[in-house]
């Protein structure tokens, strides 16, 4: 059924009128920038893994672990050249010595972005593309990132559909990165909707 609705919603996606910003896909880059999409690059993974060390190294202890989220952490998925990583910390209290850390490698705070409880940071100059959060692990936004991106690494049906979709609008919103995001929503949340009610406990069970 899913799959079904997927196909329909890529058939006669619509923009809603106000941007919504969808869990990993925030577009942090240049607005006027425009949106590519590039076939699925092997090294991807070694280049997450390289930032991932070097966060590590700076934060210790006060990360449980940093998480590969967003499309480039889905093998086989195109997406767009950026990679997506979210120090995951035990609670929210460890957030200013995470900053602290975090600002002796190059990385400057932005705050949440409208996101509760999703710390933004700025990328240091000369690093890899990629986009860096902070969030506690009991974030409700990060248990969605989680989801949709389990989800489409054990349905690959579903993470064809979703490259559809992106190819389509970003070849439609090529210079509107605002329209591409907000675009995306719908099938993002139903994928997400979907991927809990399968891991949430039966209430009979």
């Amino acid at each position: 059924m899913l799959l079904v609705w997927c196909r329909r919603l890529l058939a006669k996606v619509a923009v809603p009128r106000w941007r919504v910003l969808p869990m990993a896909d925030i577009e942090r880059t240049t607005l006027d920038a425009p949106v590519e999409i590039v076939d699925y690059d092997p090294r991807w993974p070694q280049v997450f893994a390289g930032l991932r060390d070097r966060i590590t190294a700076a934060v210790g202890g006060l990360a449980q672990r940093v998480e590969h989220v967003g499309s480039t952490a889905v093998p086989g998925l195109a997406a767009k050249p950026i990679i997506d990583l979210t120090i995951v910390i035990a609670k929210r209290d460890d957030l200013p010595a995470v900053v602290a850390s975090l600002q002796t490698i190059g990385y400057r705070h932005e705050g949440d972005l409208g996101i509760p409880g999703r710390e933004a940071f700025v990328r240091p100059p000369g690093t890899p593309p990629h986009h860096l959060y902070v969030c506690a692990a009991d974030n409700e936004n990060l248990a969605r990132v989680l989801a949709f991106r389990d989800f489409l690494r054990t349905h690959p049906d579903t993470a064809h559909t979703y490259v559809s979709l992106k190819r389509s609008l970003a070849h439609r919103f090529r210079t509107d990165r605002a329209a591409y995001t907000a675009a995306k929503t719908a099938f993002i949340d139903g994928v997400v909707a979907t991927a809990m009610s399968e891991t949430s406990p039966r209430a009979d069970a």
